[in-house]
């Protein structure tokens, strides 16, 4: 078989990085263009030593990269991408955003929590939410595509069973999540320099974070009600991983049981999901450079609460990997092409 053409736009920001890296391995697409502002001309490995002969593509332009693929990844800020989608859809090319433009359904949201517009309202009514565990068959086919982000992906893998299931409570939920510092981007900032960063662990945006409306949108899509979260975000000083702990009130004459239940249901084939057994606690170190998200259940009796745990590698399926996922998605091949890496041990 052809093997499919990919181009990123965005390839030196750490999302972009990560997508050419696990390309590498995919046995069915292949990197064909690459582009960046700020390094223009430079060849990947120049960027990132460790790409040395192994992926030493040059940075073009977005018109290049746009030309030469059958598939385009946007690794942009927001703001950035609904003209390159409308570009890649006009010309017949599938188009996945891993920044924000298109993930949320409401442009009232989109306005409130970003500060943009739908520039071509139509073209947004073409994009599908690329969370594959829950809207795998919106996915298949589409060319259009918006990916999650990576609390966005960690906090419904932690809740949609229980909520799908009646089993917990909608009000009250409440998300609490550690990230590492890649989140942030590879842009420098007084938060991430690393005296700041370094023996520091703190909340930030409190209350006031944008992956929040889309969250809720995912909530609320799977349950048919509305749900609310309270989301506080935290940073790690450390490189990958998403931590999300959810604090739920459990519904009256729910059992522990029940909920071991619904989850397995949910979850049962699902290739990147692992429901880990009883008393073991998800950890970032065991799903770093996977697609993997390790999920834990827990009871409190004593007050009611239900706490469910995930953790995830924020640049893999929080990100890259999960862009991937949906490209094999969008073009029929098998879901796991690429993605089957296992994390290291130590």
């Amino acid at each position: 078989m052809e093997q499919i053409k990919v181009g990123v736009v965005g390839a030196t920001g750490y999302a972009g990085s990560e997508i050419c890296r696990l390309l590498y391995s995919h046995p069915a697409a292949q990197l064909a263009a690459i582009s960046s502002v700020s390094f223009e001309g430079m060849a990947l490995s120049e960027v990132y030593p460790a790409y040395r002969q192994v992926i030493d593509l040059v940075c073009g332009t977005q018109e290049e990269v746009v030309a030469k693929s059958d598939v385009v990844f946007a690794a942009l800020p927001h703001g950035l991408s609904q003209e390159l989608g409308a570009q890649c859809v006009a010309e017949g090319k599938a188009f996945i955003d891993m920044g924000a433009d298109f993930r949320l359904e409401s442009e009232e949201d989109y306005k409130a929590w970003y500060g943009g517009t739908f520039t071509d309202p139509a073209l947004h009514e073409q994009a599908v939410y690329g969370l594959p565990e829950f809207f795998r068959e919106k996915i298949r086919g589409k060319k259009l595509i918006a990916n999650p982000g990576c609390y966005t992906t960690a906090v419904p893998l932690a809740l949609v069973p229980a909520l799908e299931a009646g089993l917990i409570e909608q009000e009250g939920i409440i998300a609490d999540c550690k990230s590492g510092v890649t989140g942030a981007g590879r842009k420098p900032s007084q938060s991430n320099h690393y005296p700041e960063l370094n023996e520091s662990f703190t909340a930030y945006k409190v209350a006031n974070h944008r992956h929040t409306p889309e969250i809720e949108q995912t909530l609320t899509k799977m349950t048919g009600k509305p749900v609310k979260v309270t989301f506080v975000p935290h940073l790690l000083p450390i490189n990958r991983g998403i931590l999300a702990t959810c604090y739920a009130k459990l519904k009256p004459g729910v059992t522990e049981e029940q909920l071991w239940q619904a989850y397995q249901a949910r979850y049962e084939g699902e290739p990147f999901v692992r429901l880990l057994p009883k008393g073991q606690v998800a950890n970032v170190k065991n799903v770093r450079t996977s697609n993997f998200c390790d999920v834990s259940l827990f009871v409190d009796g004593r007050t009611g609460t239900f706490i469910a745990i995930s953790a995830i590698d924020n640049m893999v399926k929080g990100a890259a990997g999960q862009a991937i996922q949906n490209m094999n998605l969008s073009f029929g091949l098998e879901e796991t092409a690429g993605l089957l890496l296992c994390p290291p041990a130590f």
